[in-house]
Order: structure tokens, then C-alpha cells, then sequence
């Protein structure tokens, strides 16, 4: 398998969205991700699962993407004999993965306190809403929450009085390429320390570090920004407009731009000098803005985007999901790929957007059924016998 983290073995206590989006990059870069379930499975196996639109012999679209690449092994943690299972597989592992609620690892015993005894190179990952400390860690969340606690909702949308959440995920999201950052740093350092660490990422945090340069404007000028639509503060004209068969983007934020754009839609209103710089053009953002639409919606969004690119004006049309997975980029760089199910059958769904030029294979093992790879696991990593793990199976401590 020529992957870049061939050989990092995880164990992969994750549910929902945020940890199983970490561990699915993780093991499509090659990590023998290994999701370790409760004996019933974890949530996300039922969301969809029998949605005759939204599944796939009983596998519904979440779990068959965010589990592509991993092998599942049912052990009851809650168990004292599941536990000191899961405790000999971490003496085994580089990485235990998790996104529980604040407060359970400890109670479960899987913390990094209680697995660095075992283990001291272990890397443990909590991906949670507020993270592991300060005054309001406990409080529960879910992607919207960290959206709005975040601030990122109140500047998305079309105006004040109507926030909006991003139509992607992207506090879950978020937490998740975070998560997947921390573990690779804490690896890297691994290499030179030879101790594991504790990786604790909030979704809050994630959201804040995000709103990046923009955090900075408001400490600069005191002021709250506010939704603004498809619109920038700065660059005129840079919006969504509409065309005769659907909508487009143009963003032009230079001069040169500006002067290319007028070539391309003939509008008179344009030669007026005021316009040729910046200033000129924000002043007037809505006049602009509605004489563009109005000469716009007269052709076709592939009309005007040949005319757009022919004179390197930044612009897109506003793709449909349909539009986006079949455009000819993406299909070239691999982002759509066969996801398959265990009993053959198969679907498709996003590839890998991590592309290396060497340790470049991208293949997809089906996402697992529950407990599918328990007896090769515990056979493999731990020498144990066919007789102990079937004494075990009939204890209810694994399935």
C-alpha cells in the first residue's frame, strides 16, 4: 500500500460527523483505522439506514462515507473485561481518536491520563464543542451551536435580521480537519520526544480561528460586522448575478478587472470615469450591481462565462451538487470516487483532496459491517486464540 501513514495504527472511538470526518482522512491516507464500536454499534450506523433514497443495503450515505477505509470491532467498553481489551489494544496503537461529551473519557477510562500509563507513546484526540477546560466546557454541541456561539453565523446571510448557518457542516467539519492537524503535529513531534500527547480541539476554537483576518478588522475598528449577502466589503462588483438559466459569480477586485469586465457586457453607464477606480465603484455598488444583472439575465450562464474566462475575469457558475460532481476538474483530480458496500454493491461519493506525488495511492476499502474485523484484530494485534475471543463473544464482551 503506498500511503503516506502506512504503519500508524488508530483506534477510533468516534460517532456523528466531526470525529469520524478526522478519522475517514486518517485512514484514506493509510492509517489501519480501526472503529471500535458498542456491541449495538455506534449512532451514525441507523441515520438514513432506511431511507430508500439515502442508502445502500441497509448502510445509509453517512456512515458509508465517513467509515470508507476502516475495520470495526464491537467490545463493550462499560464492561471490566471489555475495558482491559480496549486497554491491550492501546499497548498496541499509536492513536486513540474520540469525540465525546466532556467528561466521559475519564469516566470511561480511556482518557490519556489512564492510556499514557499503558502506553507512553500514545496520541489521544478529542474533537468536542468548547474543548476539555474553562468556564463553559461541559455545555453540550452540535455543528449548528458552534456555528453561532462561533460568530461566523452573523455575518452570513442576506441581512441583519436573517442569520444564516453554512449549508456545509462546517462547524462538525471543522473540528475534524483540526483534529486530523493536531494528530499529525503531535506524530511529528513524536519522532524526536518519543512521548505521545493529549491533542484537545474544540469546535468553538476551530470556528474562531476562522473567522481569521475578519476578527481582526473588528478589534481594529470596534465595529460588528454584519450579513452582506453574496457581497464584498471591499470589491465592486463581486456577487452572485443572474443570468437566463440559472446564476453566476463574478468577483472583480482589481482595476485591470474592472476594465475587462466592461468590454465584455457593454453597458455605457461604465465609461464614467469615477468608475475606474475602487472608491468610485463602491459608492455606486447597487446602481452597478442592477445594471449588471440587467444585461446579464439576457444570455445564458455558458454564455457568459466563455465570454468571462476569455478575459480572465474570476467568475463560476453557481453549481448544482450535479453540476459540481460531474464537472471536468473535479473528475480529473479524483474527487469522485466508488464507495463500496461489503456485500459488493456500490455508490459514489467525494475522494481524498490530500494529493501527494509520491505515497499517492487512493483506494477505498467498504465501510464495515459491525464487529466485521473483530477476530482478525484481536488475533492479529493481540496473539489471542480462536477459544478466547468465542469465550469472549458468548460473555457479551465482544461482537
Amino acid at each position: 500500500m503506498n500511503k503516506p501513514l502506512a504503519g500508524v495504527k488508530i483506534l477510533d472511538l468516534t460517532h456523528m460527523l466531526s470525529g469520524p470526518y478526522a478519522g475517514m482522512i486518517l485512514a484514506d491516507l493509510g492509517a489501519e483505522t480501526i472503529k471500535v464500536e458498542p456491541l449495538a454499534g455506534e449512532g451514525t450506523r441507523k441515520l438514513l439506514a432506511n431511507d430508500p433514497k439515502h442508502s445502500l443495503s441497509g448502510m445509509g450515505a453517512y456512515f458509508i462515507t465517513l467509515n470508507r477505509n476502516k475495520k470495526s470491532v464491537a467490545i463493550d467498553l462499560k464492561s471490566e473485561a471489555g475495558l482491559q481489551l480496549f486497554h491491550r489494544l492501546v499497548a498496541q496503537v499509536d492513536i486513540v481518536l474520540s469525540n465525546f461529551g466532556a467528561g466521559v473519557p475519564e469516566r470511561l477510562g480511556i482518557d490519556y491520563e489512564t492510556l499514557s500509563g499503558i502506553n507512553p507513546r500514545i496520541i489521544t484526540c478529542t474533537v468536542s464543542g468548547f474543548g476539555s477546560d474553562g468556564p463553559n466546557y461541559q455545555r453540550p454541541a452540535f455543528d449548528q451551536v458552534a456555528q453561532a456561539t462561533g460568530g461566523g453565523m452573523s455575518i452570513t446571510g442576506p441581512d441583519r435580521e436573517h442569520p444564516v448557518r453554512a449549508g456545509i457542516p462546517i462547524g462538525d467539519l471543522g473540528g475534524g480537519i483540526f483534529g486530523v492537524m493536531g494528530l499529525l503535529a503531535a506524530l511529528y513531534e513524536r519522532e524526536r520526544s518519543g512521548r505521545g500527547q493529549h491533542v484537545d480541539i474544540s469546535m468553538l476554537d476551530c470556528q474562531i480561528s476562522m473567522l481569521n483576518y475578519m476578527a481582526t478588522m473588528y478589534f481594529l475598528s470596534g465595529e460588528d460586522p454584519y450579513p452582506i449577502g453574496n457581497s464584498h466589503f471591499v470589491h465592486v462588483p463581486y456577487d452572485t448575478f443572474t443570468c437566463a438559466d440559472g446564476f453566476i459569480v463574478i468577483a472583480v477586485i482589481t482595476d485591470n478587472f474592472w476594465q475587462n469586465l466592461k468590454a465584455v457586457v457593454d453597458i455605457p453607464e461604465f465609461d464614467d470615469p469615477k468608475y475606474d477606480g475602487q472608491p468610485g465603484r463602491f459608492a455606486d455598488r447597487e446602481f452597478i450591481n442592477a445594471k449588471l444583472n440587467a444585461a446579464l439575465v439576457r444570455n445564458s450562464c455558458e454564455h457568459w462565462i466563455a465570454q468571462l474566462e476569455a478575459k480572465r475575469i474570476p467568475c463560476a457558475p453557481v453549481n448544482s451538487f450535479s453540476a459540481s460532481l460531474s464537472d471536468p476538474q473535479v473528475l480529473h483530480r479524483k474527487m469522485v470516487v466508488e464507495l463500496r458496500h461489503p456485500d459488493g454493491s456500490s455508490t459514489r461519493g467525494p475522494g481524498n483532496p490530500i494529493k501527494l506525488s509520491r505515497t499517492c495511492d487512493e483506494s477505498y476499502a467498504a465501510a464495515p459491517l459491525l464487529g466485521q474485523h473483530t477476530r482478525e484484530v484481536l488475533s492479529r494485534l493481540l496473539g489471542m486464540a480462536d477459544a478466547e475471543i468465542e469465550a469472549m463473544q458468548a460473555q457479551g464482551v465482544i461482537a
